[in-house]
């Protein structure tokens, strides 16, 4: 039920008559209520409301059995005491795919009526649980959003219980006295008092007692160090950054983070084009006959390959497989252009998009099943240039990360594990998320070799040789790609507790002006006035490039827009009102540091440009000193699991054997879990090689013949980063 009139007309039915009231849209109570008292013509008592959505764990094979809560809007909705009246499992919040594929709703609009679209099928699983507050509710007048957060409808809770009696299907309905239950659960608190573990997972459990009837809050309410998994997702969502898509793994990349992608690919555009790289376009299908010429490559991406099988209702003569990458796509077309010495080098590169579909836990950004990268291929007459440009493509994705995303990383080379299938050697610069200790690549660039070019037949004669039958030489090639990933990595690195903190040179609003200290007593000149001093700034900043934009929206606070801004992690807010005009200054606020400071409207373009800068070299000076401080040199066995366990990465001398680094995985997990199972969901516990950091420890240095692996015994070679990794 989408239409608001088809509501309207049900409610009608069960003896409802007045209108919705419309307001401006909310995110949480304080703004509801706030909202609701600029309305005339309400009641004269209501009580607010909040509906709430929880999927309980449960096997894949069983049908999905949400439970949906309604209750006033401050009683303490705790989940596991739901689970425990409901005999289920570990309840957590639905994300926006079962909202809008069961419920037919989005975060915002949440309310009891979306019961009416839940299929037949589907409601005879849905549990619903009533508040006994809300149903012995004096008032007669209960607040819900109607459809989205501008609406408020006010029914008695006799409407209510008949709404929900109405919903054809719906069986398992169950009234829970959460006041008791929270008088209860206090009791128990002051006779023994809980470890912090168990507070922190009490509060994650626990619906915030000002989150609104169905409206998913406008700020962040899981908090970075306690449940990062949802941190993470609602940055992402609330800030706008992403949007889930109905197929899994799929996502959609909105304004916001598109840009950042933008920034990337000018950045990274105009630096391979200074080493003569030329953009282009290959296809995204490819034969089967070409993706399997060259096993030894494919073997790595089989799993991973998504096929297509059928065009309409026909069977295709033979599958076509969409790029997973492109170099079984691009090579057979080298042997095509390159016939001599004079068509070296050969120096191409495509934006695109690729799949990849073997996993079951996509994570936005990091691991879905279609992404936008860059993949750079190219081919050499020698070892030596194709290495000189592996080292200059690795140079620029560092800057990538460091001069645009203020996000430190470290260069290396990959164990021979870990490396590029097909490929002879792997560069890379690896990053680190702090919250969670783990380390994640952030791109690669690889030396293929003559690997390629002895599968494709892409040869030139020997211009060094003046016979008549001179010899064919194969060339050597490179390739080297950077995707989306880089855009989590961000999030991940400096958001926090409030939403996204963005990097200057990547966000695409730098600069926010808001008009505030207006109230009743102002007149409509003082108002036009600090409007246009709103719009004079953003202009001036405008002009000297500073991406600078004035909130004027009528009917939001101050404090609602200070919120909006800071979620979509904007890096500076300007405000302005009618003391800050009198001494001729504004007022400016870091969304990195919080910190607030008057700036005078004399030369305030410089200072605002002086001040963009700051905090994009504070942001990366932060994230630097805390990537050292997690790096930690390991010269004993002993305190390899506890430095992983501390969240930190660990440089350990190291003989580079395959077979060692398969054992170091399996020890470290083994270690760490006990005897206990491995959750094949989870991210993996057992350490992994990262890369061999082209600059090395020196303190101690590795002594060839004498310093030995720590895990095996054998003599080492270099140190090599190791840690958990996504």
């Amino acid at each position: 039920m989408s239409d608001i009139t088809a509501l309207v007309s049900r409610l009608s039915g069960l003896g409802f008559s007045d209108a919705p009231v419309e307001h401006a849209p909310v995110e949480n109570v304080e703004q509801w209520a706030e909202a609701l008292s600029t309305v005339s013509g309400l009641p004269a008592k209501y009580t607010l409301s909040k509906t709430l959505i929880f999927k309980p764990k449960q096997p894949k094979s069983e049908a999905m059995a949400p439970v949906v809560v309604i209750a006033k809007h401050d009683s303490a909705t705790n989940a596991k005491a739901i689970s425990n009246e409901l005999k289920l499992k570990e309840l957590r919040f639905a994300n926006d795919d079962v909202l809008a594929d069961m419920f037919q709703t989005a975060k915002g609009s949440v309310s009891p009526f979306a019961l009416a679209n839940v299929s037949k099928e589907g409601i005879a699983n849905v549990r619903v649980v009533v508040d006994r507050a809300l149903l012995s509710d004096s008032t007669g007048n209960i607040a819900f959003h109607p459809l989205a957060s501008s609406r408020t409808v006010f029914i008695s809770a006799t409407t209510l219980q008949s709404f929900i009696k109405s919903v054809e299907g719906l069986t398992h309905v169950t009234e829970m006295d959460f006041a008791a239950e929270a008088e209860t659960a206090t009791a128990t608190k002051s006779e023994k008092k809980p470890s912090a573990a168990a507070a922190a997972a009490a509060a994650a459990a626990t619906a915030s007692a000002d989150e609104v009837a169905g409206v998913s809050k406008g700020g962040i309410d899981a908090s970075k160090d306690v449940d990062f998994p949802r941190w993470y997702q609602q940055v992402l969502t609330r800030s706008d950054m992403l949007e889930y898509y109905d197929v899994s793994g799929c996502y959609i990349v909105r304004p916001l983070a598109y840009f950042v992608w933008q920034q990337i690919q000018e950045f990274f555009d105009a630096g391979i084009r200074s080493l003569g790289v030329k953009n282009c376009y290959f296809p995204m299908f490819v034969s089967s006959k070409v993706l399997e010429r060259e096993k030894d490559h494919i073997e790595g991406f089989a799993p991973e390959v998504a096929w297509v099988t059928r065009a309409g209702s026909t069977e295709l003569a033979e599958p076509i497989a969409i790029r997973p990458t492109s170099e079984t796509v691009m090579y057979p077309y080298f042997a095509k252009w390159i016939r001599s010495h004079r068509d070296l080098p050969l120096k191409i590169n495509q934006w695109c998009s690729v799949v990849r579909w073997e996993f079951k836990n996509p994570q936005p950004f990091l691991r879905t099943r279609e992404f936008l990268w860059q993949e750079g291929h190219c081919a050499y007459m020698t070892e030596k240039e194709a290495m000189v440009e592996v080292y200059d493509v690795l140079t620029l994705y560092r800057r990538i990360y460091e001069e645009l995303l203020a996000v430190p990383v470290i260069e290396g080379e990959k164990s021979d594990k870990e490396k590029f299938a097909g490929g002879v050697a792997t560069t890379t610069v690896e990053g680190f998320i702090a919250a969670t200790g783990r380390g994640i690549q952030g791109a690669t660039s690889h030396y293929l070799g003559q690997n390629f070019s002895k599968m494709f037949n892409i040869v030139v004669q020997d211009p060094e040789d003046s016979g008549a039958d001179r010899p064919k030489l194969h060339v050597h090639q490179t390739s080297w790609g950077l995707s989306t990933r880089t855009i989590g990595v961000m999030v991940m690195t400096h958001g926090d507790d409030q939403g996204l903190v963005m990097p200057p040179r990547v966000a695409e609003t730098q600069v926010i002006i808001i008009p505030c200290g207006l109230t009743a007593k102002h007149s409509d000149e003082d108002r036009r006035a600090v409007t246009d001093a709103c719009l004079n700034v953003e202009a001036r900043l405008r002009a000297v490039g500073v991406r600078a934009e004035s909130d004027l929206r009528e009917l939001y606070t101050p404090g609602q827009k200070f919120n909006h801004w800071e979620v979509r992690g904007v890096p500076l807010r300007v405000e302005i009102g009618p003391k800050d005009l009198e001494k001729n200054s504004v007022l400016t606020a870091r969304r990195d540091t919080f910190a607030k400071a008057p700036m005078a409207l004399d030369g305030l373009e410089s200072s605002i440009q002086l001040m963009l800068l700051t905090i994009q070299n504070d942001m990366l000076a932060k994230a630097r000193k805390t990537f050292d401080e997690r790096v930690k040199i390991v010269l004993e066995w002993s305190e390899f699991v506890p430095v992983l366990n501390s969240k930190c990465l660990a440089l350990i001398p190291w003989c580079e054997r395959e077979v060692c680094e398969d054992q170091i995985k399996t020890r470290s997990s083994r270690d760490s879990l006990g005897d206990e199972p491995e959750d094949e969901k989870a991210p993996s516990m057992g350490a992994k090689s990262l890369c061999l950091p082209s600059k090395q420890p020196t303190n101690p240095p590795i002594v060839h013949g004498e310093t030995k692996c720590i895990q095996c015994g054998e003599n080492a070679k270099r140190y090599a980063l190791f840690g958990r990794s996504y």
